[in-house]
């Protein structure tokens, strides 16, 4: 009985892949009872480049989850993410044929398909739909339409939508790697049920999550999810930059930039130097860290003026859609010394940085909260929900062959939009084969 409470989280990132096994504990707090971490050699920006690497080390993080946790994975939560993941905003409406009758889950199912059938360019698929507000005949701004009368059901929605090319190829990395997809999730989405809390949900706020291929914006007000967007480039560019500005190999620019690297060039003085092994014979190179932290701050600055105009983009100028909790940070990249004061001095907004530790249990490895795990924290949260969902399903459909009566009504709605996504995709990779 015990294995089947336990989910997988695989985060395929640029810079890594994290594979989390966990259960629920008796507070109902998460237990990672087995983490693997694989370098990730196969993705660029988020997107899988090389199918066999990636497999590889799909493989790899998995072989070390289950050595730590001593258990078989066979099914995953996977993250997609990338440059090719972009949002809009759409409004559609349907004609009820009975406005005598009250409106109910099939009416907004039925809205929520419509828009599904939005024709989008050549190779883009929609991956979520998510009702913004509803309108029924003119009265506007109502969040949940259910049981209302009406003639005419309107809403506002938040679409996402991909490449589906790059989302199959997620599908058949993970499926070659032995494993089966049991669900698939925006990353953004994943992250922020990992580090936000559900008052800056609802106050409206801004999470960052800045990883080594991609910088991923998801903004919140009023507990729903009103705007996303994936940034295509993250902690990796940085590296780059100071691997050209100071002419030295990628493993010593990655390690400058964990070290000494800092946002905010202010602080450091001229004499401050680090001194590198030269390859090979060669002089050792000398870099001053003033030096270090001006290529730093320019590229930050870059990433967080992009990610601002998002937030403004979104509205956060208008009084309606001001985000009172500000900004959290997290992923890898939020790591990046005095980060926070430099996105608080761009965008005239609160910033902290977020850790994934408030849905794990007390006494969980430090390693496990830093930043650089939310996404695949969030993952397991995903698959952890989903398996309780599919559980509440089951015991509800057993409960009905012994009663013969109808107790499956409230459940329709636990299907989500997504989860239908997920299972399309599931068939067609199945039928790919």
């Amino acid at each position: 009985m015990e294995n089947n409470k336990i989910a997988v989280g695989l985060d395929i990132g640029t810079t890594k892949i994290v594979a989390m096994i966990g259960r629920k504990n008796e507070y109902g707090k998460i237990e990672v009872v087995g983490i693997g971490k694989a370098k990730s050699l196969g993705v660029k920006r988020g997107v899988v480049s090389n199918i066999t690497q990636t497999i590889q080390s799909i493989q790899q993080a998995v072989d070390e989850a289950q050595g730590v946790s001593g258990l078989k994975i066979d099914e995953v939560v996977v993250g997609i993410a990338g440059q090719h993941i972009r949002s809009l905003h759409h409004s559609d409406y349907i004609t009820r044929i009975n406005a005598d009758e009250v409106i109910d889950e099939l009416d907004i199912e039925n809205l929520v398909n419509q828009v599904h059938k939005l024709v989008m360019l050549p190779g883009e698929e929609i991956i979520h739909v998510l009702p913004q507000d509803f309108k029924v005949d003119s009265q506007g701004e109502i969040k949940e339409p259910i049981g209302m009368y009406g003639g005419r059901l309107e809403a506002n929605f938040h679409v996402v939508v991909g490449q589906v090319s790059s989302i199959r190829n997620i599908g058949r990395c993970v499926k070659s790697a032995g494993l089966n997809l049991k669900d698939i999730t925006l990353e953004p989405l994943a992250s922020a049920s990992a580090v936000l809390s559900q008052e800056e949900k609802e106050a409206g706020v801004a999470l960052i999550d800045i990883g080594g291929g991609t910088t991923d914006l998801a903004i919140f007000k009023d507990g729903i999810i009103r705007h996303t967007a994936v940034i295509p480039f993250g902690g990796n560019v940085i590296t780059d930059d100071i691997k050209e500005g100071c002419s030295i190999i990628e493993k010593q620019a990655e390690l400058l930039k964990i070290k000494f690297g800092s946002a905010w060039p202010g602080e450091n003085k001229e004499t401050e130097i680090v001194s590198i092994p030269g390859l090979r014979g060669r002089e050792p190179k000398e870099i001053t860290l003033k030096n270090l932290s001006k290529i730093i701050h320019a590229r930050v600055q870059e990433i967080i003026e992009h990610v601002y105009l998002e937030i403004k983009n979104y509205g956060h100028e208008t009084s309606k859609g001001k985000l009172i909790a500000g900004i959290v940070l997290t992923g890898g990249g939020s790591q990046l010394k005095h980060l926070r004061q430099l996105v608080e001095y761009i965008t005239g907004m609160d910033a902290r940085i977020g850790y994934p530790n408030e849905h794990l249990a007390g006494d969980s490895d430090e390693t496990l909260s830093s930043p650089a795990f939310a996404t695949a924290v969030g993952l397991l949260m995903e698959g952890l929900e989903k398996g309780d969902r599919d559980q509440e399903v089951a015991e509800e459909a057993l409960a009905e062959e012994n009663q013969e009566q109808p107790v499956e009504e409230p459940k329709s709605k636990k299907k989500s939009f997504f989860e239908k996504f997920a299972e399309g995709l599931k068939d067609f990779l199945d039928n790919a084969e």
